[in-house]
């Protein structure tokens, strides 16, 4: 009796986990294939969420998902690991050996074969090689840095809390770089944050006095990917809540204490974010595949690789042409989603011997963005409906069930429901925020 087919999915992010999900569901639980997942961290937390992770709006310890408890619900393997080589010619991949913050290995350098492999190693901030950044700025790329980033944040509270000395020019203001999104939200976040935390003991801290927030960007305008009114809408907001934006301003330089701009504008922070753009993982570039000016993957419309027709690559990692400008499919969240249902269907056909011709085709259902209690905007679109602006409770319900959608998709509706009811009852005993 043949061995089953081996499907190999590095990377536990939204495209890969959701992935995993289908094919353990529908090929792993029948022996069809052996479905096995790879990633750095033992844990997965939904990365549009990561902003809620570093404002201590939301707890991970909490709500992140288990690799190791998933995979032996839904029929696939997990293997804790880092790619670091790829033989195509054996068609195996190298992972690197595993160590503890000691320095004590863990796990030695191990070799997986596979039939079909799947690249779903999303992104990492770019900082475009302005001096600084990488020394002077936090990223939010992963639930480690989030959780660094609120940790930092709570330590310089309770040390201005109880120094003696004035609050120095700075000394609790933070700035973002970069208006998609993840810098808006963030901000945001941090504003209703830093608002509720006289509640918490922390008296002497005057947040309008002593706490400013900036977001600055390369751009005219901040959040490009919504319409301009909407765009406008969103500024207008934050600026009444006294959070300062700044547009038409590329960041030159960030030094230990301030971010500095072409325009001479300097910016004194002392927590500074860098959100400005996104490239695919280093070290795609050193396994001999074909990538793009910022990393990511090259792949055929049906999600190929350009280079080898058993190796796909889905989310942020890959380059995937939509439309005859040659305009990339943007990196979304939505598009994750569907690229994983997409190579999930594919395969599955693949597995069976049968035929699977279709190009992935991005539908784009539109862009939202939430002002955490504030306000929740954005554009909906659809065959029916066109192109809608929305806003209010509405816009936040639509906001809040694209996470629901992800998370049926990993746990189904009846495990969905109760994990949501469980949220919802610890709010009554849990703080608003997370203050360890």
């Amino acid at each position: 009796m043949s061995e089953s087919p081996k499907i190999v999915v590095v990377g536990g992010g939204a495209a890969g986990l959701e992935l995993a999900t289908h094919l353990g569901r529908r090929l792993g639980k029948h022996d069809k294939a052996q479905v096995t997942l790879i990633d750095a961290t033992r844990t997965h937390v939904w990365k549009p969420l990561l902003h809620q992770v570093a404002a201590g709006t939301f707890d991970p310890a909490q709500h992140a998902l288990g690799y190791l408890a998933h995979a032996r619900w839904n029929h696939y393997r997990f293997r804790l690991g880092i790619m670091q080589d790829l033989d195509r010619v054996k068609r195996e991949i190298v992972l690197a050996p595993l160590h503890n913050e000691q320095g004590e290995e863990l796990i030695p350098s191990r070799n997986f074969s596979y039939d079909y492999l799947v690249f779903a190693v999303g992104s990492v901030s770019n900082d475009f090689g302005i001096p600084g950044v990488q020394e002077h700025c936090l990223m939010l790329d992963t639930k480690s840095q989030a959780s660094h980033f609120q940790q930092q944040l709570l330590e310089a509270l309770i040390k201005a809390n109880t120094q003696k000395e004035a609050l120095k020019d700075g000394q609790l203001d933070v700035a973002i770089v970069g208006a998609g999104a993840t810098g808006v939200e963030l901000a945001a976040q941090l504003h209703q944050v830093t608002r509720q935390i006289a509640q918490y003991g922390f008296e002497t801290i005057q947040p309008d006095r002593h706490i400013h927030l900036h977001i600055l960007d390369a751009g005219p305008r901040i959040l490009p990917a919504l319409p301009e009114k909407l765009s406008s809408q969103v500024q207008q907001e934050l600026e009444s809540l006294g959070i300062q934006v700044h547009v038409s301003q590329m960041v030159t330089k960030v030094t230990a204490d301030a971010v500095h701009t072409d325009s001479g504008l300097v910016i004194p922070a002392a927590i500074k974010v860098w959100a400005a753009g996104i490239k695919g993982p280093d070290f795609l570039a050193q396994l001999d595949l074909t990538v793009n000016h910022i990393n990511q993957l090259k792949v055929h419309g049906d999600l190929t690789l350009e280079d080898d027709e058993r190796i796909y690559a889905i989310g942020d990692c890959a380059a995937c042409v939509m439309n005859e400008q040659g305009d990339l499919v943007p990196p979304r969240a939505q598009a994750a989603h569907q690229q994983a249902s997409f190579v999930a269907k594919a395969l599955v056909k693949r597995i069976k011997g049968q035929s699977f011709d279709k190009r992935y085709i991005y539908h784009d259902y539109g862009s939202l963005v939430t002002l955490g209690r504030y306000s929740t905007v954005g554009s909906l679109m659809g065959a029916i409906t066109g192109s809608v602006r929305v806003s209010g409770w509405i816009a936040r319900w639509v906001y809040l069930s694209l996470y629901k959608m992800h998370q049926l998709t990993l746990f189904g509706w009846w495990r969905t429901g109760l994990t949501t009811l469980a949220r919802m009852l610890r709010r009554s005993i849990d703080p608003a925020i997370k203050l360890h």
